[in-house]
């Protein structure tokens, strides 16, 4: 017995092949052979896109990867060049030298 849709690829009123339909497999009751086909199709889909995909996703990886190491080493550098903690450190000694002058001064 013959799957529906089976025999001649084209439409014999417009001479053009015939438009995939979607179908819902949990609504519609399809047979084990039906339902294997499908698998097969979706299997070759999904291996035809694979190496585009892939690549897509090396990519994606490469520039997230660049980006985290541009911040960190952006981080390093702006570390490396604050003397926000020296000028605390001077202000320090300052006020520790202020301190015993008075200490001694009296």
């Amino acid at each position: 017995m013959a799957a529906p849709g089976a025999g001649n690829p084209l439409d014999s009123k417009s001479g053009k092949a015939p438009v995939a339909q979607r179908i819902d497999p949990t609504r519609e009751k399809l047979t084990p052979e039906q339902l294997q086909f499908m698998r097969q199709v979706q299997l070759a889909q999904w291996q035809k896109t694979l190496p585009q995909r892939r690549t897509r996703n090396i990519v994606t990886g490469l520039g997230i990867g660049a980006l985290v190491l541009a911040i960190y080493g952006y981080t390093f550098y702006s570390v490396s060049q604050e003397r926000f903690l020296d000028e605390l450190e001077d202000e320090a000694k300052a006020a520790r030298a202020r301190a015993l002058e008075r200490a001694s001064g009296h």
